[in-house]
Order: C-alpha cells, then sequence, then structure tokens
C-alpha cells in the first residue's frame, strides 16, 4: 500500500508559482514567472509601479486567470482545483473592502458567515482574528472612526478568519504612519513563523525589517531573488534601495531602447 504523506514540517513548499504568465491587449504584465514559498518564511515581492506585482498576487489567489502557468497552494491547482487552492489562503488586496458603518466585531462575523462559518465556529474564529491583530479593546468601535492602521488591521482579521496556511498581502502598510507601519511588520514578521507569506511593496526598509527573503519583478520579470542579506551583497554600495535602482532602471531603459 502507498501513503500519501503530506509534510508538516516548516519548510513545506506552501506555494509553487510555475511559469505564470498573463497579458492585457498587447502588453505583458506578468512574463514567465516561478518561484516558491516555504511555511515559515514571509517573501516579500518588489517591484516599481505597474511591475506586475499586483496581477502576480491576483493569479495566484485565483481572482483572475493566468494566460499560461499555474499556481499551486499547498496541494491543489489555482487552475484546476480553485476553491480548494482558496480555501488555503487568506487574502489582503491592495485598498481591501470594509464596511464603514460596521463595528469591527459586526463586520469580521458576516465576514465569516460569507466563508461559511456560523455558530460557535464563527464566534470562535471572530474571537481568535481579534486576538492575534489586537482588536479585542475596539472590536465594538465602528470602522469608520478607527485610524487607518487600525482599518487596515480590521482587514487583515478578516483573511485569518479560517487560519489559513498561505497569506497574500498587497501593499499592507501603504499609507500607514511610521508606528503604524512598525506595528504592521511585527505582525506580519509573527504570523510568517507558521505561515507562508508573501507581501508585496516597493517600500525597500520593510523587506529587511520583515522578511526572510525578497524577490525584485520589473516588467513582468524576475531580476533578483535571495534573501536580504544577499541582495545587499550583490549592491556595489551594499544598500537595497541602489540595487533595486540599478536593476529595475536598467530593465526599463532596455525596453525604451528596443
Amino acid at each position: 500500500m502507498v501513503y500519501k504523506f503530506r509534510p508538516n514540517f516548516l519548510y513545506y513548499k506552501m506555494i509553487k508559482v510555475q511559469n505564470l504568465r498573463k497579458t492585457f491587449g498587447e502588453k505583458v504584465a506578468v512574463d514567465n514567472l516561478s518561484f516558491d514559498v516555504e511555511k515559515g518564511e514571509v517573501l516579500g515581492f518588489l517591484g516599481p509601479n505597474g511591475a506586475g506585482k499586483s496581477t502576480t498576487m491576483r493569479m495566484i489567489t485565483g481572482y483572475i486567470m493566468p494566460d499560461e502557468g499555474d499556481a499551486i497552494i499547498g496541494s491543489h491547482s489555482i487552475v484546476q482545483s480553485p476553491e480548494e487552492a482558496k480555501a488555503l489562503i487568506g487574502y489582503l488586496p491592495e485598498n481591501a473592502p470594509s464596511y464603514p458603518d460596521m463595528t469591527v466585531e459586526g463586520f469580521l462575523k458576516f465576514a465569516a458567515e460569507v466563508r461559511g462559518l456560523a455558530g460557535v465556529e464563527r464566534d470562535k474564529a471572530v474571537d481568535h482574528s481579534l486576538e492575534v491583530c489586537s482588536l479585542d479593546s475596539f472590536k465594538r468601535q465602528s470602522i469608520d472612526t478607527l485610524s487607518k492602521g487600525y482599518r487596515h488591521r480590521t482587514c487583515l482579521a478578516q483573511a485569518l478568519l479560517h487560519d489559513p496556511e498561505v497569506l497574500i498581502l498587497d501593499e499592507p502598510t501603504d499609507g500607514l504612519d511610521p508606528n503604524q507601519k512598525r506595528a504592521a511588520r511585527e505582525l506580519i514578521k509573527r504570523l510568517g513563523e507558521t505561515k507562508a507569506i508573501i507581501f508585496s511593496t516597493h517600500i525597500l526598509e520593510e523587506v529587511e525589517a520583515a522578511c526572510t527573503r525578497a524577490i525584485i519583478i520589473d516588467q513582468g520579470k524576475i531580476v533578483a531573488n535571495g534573501t536580504p542579506a544577499e541582495l545587499v551583497e550583490q549592491s556595489p554600495t551594499d544598500k537595497l534601495d541602489d540595487l533595486f535602482r540599478e536593476l529595475t532602471i536598467a530593465e526599463t531603459e532596455k525596453q525604451e531602447a528596443a
């Protein structure tokens, strides 16, 4: 008898991106992208505006289908088994929707019910998300009275309701003040101890502060991949922002010259 064994150790590859490609008209937004993310890893997804970050994340989460390629979440194909794959994902899109006239707790209960949770199971999921995101003292507060940082936390809490093994976070610190950014990074690092996380950003300091590894993409292609320390070593000035500028400007200039 052959037993199917799903590894339960820390470094199991939870996300396998395989040759993803997406075009919009004549524009190639994502061009043959491949990479893996392990459980226990926080992957920073870096690139200038228009590099293909959000398009890639939408394909990984199944919100749009690739023209070519696939993303395997756990053991499920986002193309062939989208519902099973999505069940493993918590997704925080850029400009995540919320309901400002609802309380934090009311919004999370509503989001849990949309996910099929009810009764005691729903209440436990909501209580757990409130605790993880440090929202207990705000749960009866209307969302429209929260600071931007706590509105972000509320949207992240809804992505955690079903305790997903994978988190996809699109610009999760955008628009936050320095203290709010620091708190968000610490939360992401803590969640990354037991989950596989991709979070996109164009803020380079966040990679060194929160990520175990980073990918830089430009023109829909990977131009660098490594730990923050490895990427810094590739820079002639030992600065990540100089490497980022060198790689992305060089690719843009090549594109314009062609």
